[in-house]
């Protein structure tokens, strides 16, 4: 493989390339002149018939390298180095109009493919610019819905930070509601903070530091971080976790997931409801951790867009939550699956990919 890389990058050097074009055609000029074929086998005509095909290789290569002006240029080349072999045949062994033939035919074909070629690299290119005219289209659109959201988002507690600044400084308001509104305040800040954090842990994610990570002891830990949460919204928690099952993984990131997984979990579902969480080895060198609900469910469209910056059906929230764990779950080289059917609950699987050998054995 490695070989074969080079060979790749040597290709791509225009200097490579074009001795690669000369050697070929000197070696083809070679044959036509006798140097190389003569000594061997004499002047034969089938080698001269030969050599004249031999002539349309280095074209064709010069045109699919360098397109129409490859294609000339090698053809005119090769032209021109045949002329003295012409001028220097006996009239009654040279057929004139045969090479004639010949030079028009390394034209047509360089002509022919450099033009092939150069129209594929113009539509190529237009491809190209329409890409990335798309994305540049597709990243304003974020950044606008990224100002929307942080906007709605900081409107509210702002809103009330006013209101409770202004009780604060009315005199008239006793001192035990001043301070309450004082703790008002700063959740409302605090929720500020939080809000602008995660947009910008979306917008630019840290560096993904992955080490062997025991996947098994951090759903346990997530699980046992939420379980007051769990209880209090009366839910049952069921869990089946494999024991050793390594990955190589970022521990916070790892645990983040978990944890907007979890919570959603709980948001979607009712008293009574039930949360499943198993994790498992399938196959010899993947992890599967699902984490399943009875709860609220979503329709078709809620679900073709769970994965979409700043989709929420929530009254509040930023819609980055989903999109944040698949841009984890993507930088692990793993996979996230979601199904979800309304009023049946959710279930969302992640595969990433084990550590080998005695890690966890």
């Amino acid at each position: 493989m490695a070989v074969m890389s080079r060979y790749s990058e040597l290709l791509q050097n225009k200097r490579v390339k074009l001795l690669i074009i000369a050697a070929i055609t000197a070696v083809t000029i070679g044959i036509h002149y006798g140097w190389l074929t003569d000594r061997l086998f004499g002047h034969v005509h089938w080698l001269h018939a030969l050599h004249s095909r031999f002539c349309y290789i280095p074209i064709a290569i010069a045109a699919s390298w360098f397109g129409l002006r490859g294609g000339i240029l090698s053809a005119a080349s090769i032209s021109l180095l045949v002329v003295p072999y012409l001028i220097g045949s006996r009239p009654e062994t040279l057929d004139l109009s045969q090479e004639l033939v010949e030079i028009f035919f390394y034209f047509a074909i360089g002509i022919l493919i450099g033009a092939l070629v150069d129209r594929e690299l113009r539509a190529h290119r237009k491809h190209e610019e329409t890409r990335l005219q798309l994305e540049r289209s597709h990243h304003l659109s974020l950044v606008g819905q990224m100002a929307a959201g942080v906007a709605h988002e900081i409107k509210n507690p702002l809103a009330s930070i006013k209101g409770a600044l202004e009780i604060i400084h009315d005199e008239n308001v006793a001192r035990s509601d001043r301070e309450e509104f004082s703790e008002i305040a700063f959740k409302e800040v605090k929720r500020i903070e939080g809000t602008v954090t995660e947009f910008l842990e979306f917008a630019r994610p840290k560096e993904t530091q992955r080490v062997s990570l025991d996947l098994s002891v951090s759903v346990e830990s997530g699980i046992k971080q939420l379980s007051p949460q769990v209880a209090k919204a009366e839910l049952q928690l069921q869990s089946h976790i494999e024991q050793g099952v390594f990955v190589l993984g970022d521990q916070e990131k790892i645990h983040q997931v978990l944890l907007n997984l979890l919570l959603n979990s709980i948001e979607a579902c009712r008293p009574g409801d039930t949360i499943s969480i198993e994790l498992k080895r399938s196959g010899a060198h993947r992890a599967v951790l699902s984490i399943s609900d009875t709860g609220m469910g979503m329709t078709a469209a809620e679900l073709s867009q769970a994965f979409d910056p700043f989709y929420t059906t929530k009254a509040t929230g930023t819609g980055l939550g989903l999109p944040t764990v698949k841009s984890i779950v993507d930088r692990h080289a793993g996979q996230i699956d979601l199904l979800s059917e309304p009023g049946k609950g959710t279930r969302i699987t992640i595969t990433l990919p084990t550590l080998e050998g005695k890690a966890w054995q």
